[in-house]
């Protein structure tokens, strides 16, 4: 086990391993569903991606209708980077909009799953919640959480998976495969054959991060890239800067490919740092990223896992507990990813630093201030 790994997170990887055998995070034909999705266009009204949807399948939710005001109960996995800060701003508002929503009761499991399972316990026992919608922490640990809640209440899923189909609907976008795909290839077709890229994550047992990583693993075989190694940075700069120092000690790196790009300004001063040009590399959607992608030309991608999603759970709610039919038993979003040619689109320099652009919120109540812009 490498250096930069705690004693605990040698533990975690060790249960990750088998976990990753049990749940499959490398599943060839649900890897070609979400390619083919990347590029199909989806229902719903245009410019708004956090109600489109793909496919036909709907789910008939007449048996749940019942008269408002509604109480909104909602298990966030956290508030822990800032990803999920834009996105439960993003959920805040969305509930602004709706009139029929008494209350939003939030419970925040930072980023554990004993926890998370107990605050779940703890809303069904309360007796208060019309609906119940969940963020899982971890995709396994969570699942027979989730089951129970099921035989209370109606239930829904979003952004991270469970193993199990009993929430009326799982929203998510395309997926970490399509995330992994688009930052797969764009490494793929910007080095040459036998290049080195050194993959950088954040933790393992997360379906979403499992199935990127495992996905850009697909597309590196089969360019016959060389993977130095995949490293877990916990998202933390100082953490994911001294890794890549590491790494240039010991010989070039040609790309880096990142499961998420909280840290992808980290990975780039490491290069500045020593004096090296930096490589191909992935990042997010993040203002801090995108800037520096665009003062310095870089040679970049921004895969999204956009936060507007964080709008769609809110408004699925409301209609089931109207009865109205909504798309399931998964709800699949739009997914796109910043190229060069749409950067100047979502870069904005009155948004903080860490603000994910895609957002879908610039209409929402109290933008940019809530989000805290200018």
């Amino acid at each position: 086990m490498r250096r930069f790994l705690t004693t605990t997170m040698a533990i975690a990887l060790l249960a990750h391993t088998a976990q990753a055998q049990q749940l499959n995070f490398d599943d060839p034909a649900e890897f070609a569903k979400q390619r083919e999705q990347l590029t199909a266009k989806a229902n719903g009204p245009e410019g708004e991606p956090w109600v489109q949807y793909y496919g036909d399948a709907m789910v008939d939710t007449a048996k749940y209708k019942k008269d408002g005001p509604y109480t909104i109960c909602f298990s966030n996995a956290g508030v822990n980077n800032a990803w999920r800060v834009t996105g439960w701003t993003n959920m805040q508002a969305e509930v602004k909009l709706h009139p029929e929503i008494k209350e939003l009761i939030h419970v925040d499991a930072e980023g554990s799953d004993d926890k998370q399972i107990a605050d779940i316990d703890d809303l069904i026992a309360g007796g208060k919640c019309s609906i119940l919608i969940v963020s899982p922490n971890t995709t396994a640990a969570l699942t027979p959480a989730v089951e129970k809640a099921c035989a209370t209440l109606p239930v829904v899923v979003f952004d991270r998976g469970v193993q199990t189909k009993c929430p009326i609907s799982f929203i998510h976008p395309v997926g970490g495969y399509g995330f992994g795909i688009q930052a797969g290839e764009f490494v793929a077709n910007n080095v040459s054959a036998g290049a080195n890229v050194l993959m950088l994550r954040i933790v393992p047992g997360v379906d979403v991060l499992e199935t990127r990583a495992s996905a850009a693993k697909r597309i590196f075989d089969e360019k016959g890239l060389k993977i130095l190694g995949q490293e877990f940075t916990e998202g933390d700069n100082a953490k994911t800067k001294s890794i890549v120092e590491d790494y240039l000690q010991r010989g070039n790196i040609d790309a880096i490919w990142m499961d998420a790009g909280a840290t992808a300004v980290a990975a780039i001063e490491a290069f500045e740092d020593a004096g090296l040009p930096v490589p191909v590399i992935t990042g997010e959607d993040q203002q801090d990223f995108l800037q520096k992608w665009k003062t310095d030309g870089l040679k970049a991608t921004a895969p999204t896992y956009p936060t507007y999603q964080w709008r769609t759970p809110i408004i699925a709610a409301v209609k089931i507990l109207k009865g109205e039919s909504i798309p399931g038993p998964e709800w699949v979003l739009p997914q796109p990813a910043i190229t060069a040619e749409s950067l100047d689109t979502y870069i904005n320099d009155k948004m903080p630093p860490l603000h994910h652009a895609m957002c879908g919120c610039e209409a929402l109540p109290d933008y940019p201030a809530a989000w805290g812009g200018k």
